[in-house]
């Protein structure tokens, strides 16, 4: 693979921006390979590129490409799952080289689930393609109607999906035949883009809708066994899309577009506590922390209390979904990856590797594939911090 020289620059007032000397072999990484390279750059400590792959490069007409649905892992082939703007699903071997691909009528909005070899696979068409990861053949097809906007949850022999119309879907995984579906009708004003994905715990699934509600289902039938409105009155922007995680003390944390998090009570819905910040769209729990990113912030929380630890300021960036990584919170912002202290929420380095990255990267171990905006795959192998 012809290598890319790369350049560095400087973001978030002084963190690094790094990108990569590119090749198929193991490289070091700097910054953006579709940039010339100064005389002198930074050396990046916190990680490097094993390889990269372009699966979906800008076209001359392209403006501003973006790429959001974030990669998944088949470990018993060692396959990266990739699903690109153009409408494919491609899978990556360890080489970086294409062993399949498959492609769908339209663009995705949301990543691939990977479970006993079969990718579930949730199509913008309003189709969940469940495909065979050796070889990407189809197994079976469920044609929902509804263009379908989350990656597919598994539990109790069915995968759960959601899509942007409020309906949550429940096919079983066996042959995809419809089990049950829970709908909501949309407030009537504005919405944010974006379904909430559900959460699975102890033969209930909880997940958000648009209308400002969260609904803890029965996963056997998909009966509502509570709901609980977080947003409170008005037509638009109302939405719940975050996905709800739960902490080791059973903790349930969801968030309100319009009226911040909230911590409840699982069997209940009963409220522990909510903060007042607005504009959550993400949230992630690791130990005693909670963590939520969202519009021009991200944030670290006491999850038993709420009580705001730091916020790192974004300006006029959007954080996507975070993830750790050795000991980093990785959090895309459309312009950069940023790889941040948990503990102080300090940005110790800002990644871009050719038009940003709005994609949440796979983790797997000290591995962590990264799909950015112009189309390129990066399998980075993470050190975490040095000092």
């Amino acid at each position: 693979m012809k290598e890319r020289l790369v350049s560095w620059k400087r973001w978030l007032g002084g963190a690094a921006v790094a990108g990569l000397l590119g090749g198929c072999s193991t490289a070091p990484l700097y910054t953006n390979p579709e940039l010339p390279r100064p005389a002198s750059f930074r050396p990046v400590d916190y990680f490097s590129v094993n390889w990269w792959a372009s699966l979906a490069p800008p076209t001359r007409l392209e403006f501003s490409p973006r790429e959001v649905a974030s990669p998944a892992y088949d470990a018993d082939n060692k396959h990266v799952i990739a699903l690109t703007r153009d409408g494919y699903v491609r899978a990556v071997g360890p080489d970086g080289k294409v062993k399949w691909s498959f492609r769908t009528a339209v663009r995705f909005s949301a990543g691939a689930r990977v479970s006993e070899g079969v990718v579930y696979v949730p199509g913008g068409d309003g189709v969940l393609y469940a495909l065979d990861s050796a070889t990407g053949d189809v197994k079976w097809k469920y044609a929902s109607g509804e263009s379908l906007a989350t990656v597919p949850v598994l539990a109790d022999g069915l995968v759960l999906v959601a899509s942007e119309s409020d309906t949550l879907f429940a096919v079983k995984a066996a042959d995809g035949v419809w089990a049950w579906q829970y709908r909501r009708d949309p407030p009537s004003g504005f919405t944010i883009r974006g379904a909430s994905t559900p959460l699975v715990h102890e033969g209930t699934v909880y997940v958000g809708f648009s209308d400002g509600f969260l609904v803890a289902l029965s996963i056997s039938d998909g009966s509502a066994t509570w709901e609980k409105s977080l947003s409170g009155a008005g037509t638009q922007f109302l939405d719940v899309d975050t996905q709800p995680v739960m902490n080791e003390a059973g903790l349930l944390f969801v968030a309100s577009y319009k009226n911040g998090i909230f911590a409840l009570e699982a069997e209940t819905g009963d409220m522990v506590w909510n903060t007042t910040v607005g504009g959550v769209t993400s949230l992630l729990t690791r130990g005693q922390m909670l963590f939520a990113s969202g519009d021009g912030r991200v944030d670290g929380y006491l999850a038993d209390s709420g009580k705001l630890l730091w916020s790192l300021p974004l300006g006029e960036r959007a954080a996507f979904a975070p993830v750790f990584a050795q000991g980093m919170l990785l959090v895309p912002i459309q312009r950069s990856l940023l790889f941040l202290d948990p503990k102080t929420g300090r940005s110790r380095l800002a990644w871009n590797p050719g038009d940003g990255i709005s994609a949440t990267p796979f983790v797997r171990g000290k591995q962590v594939f990264v799909l950015s905006n112009n189309g390129f795959l990066y399998a980075l192998d993470v050190n975490g911090f040095r000092g």
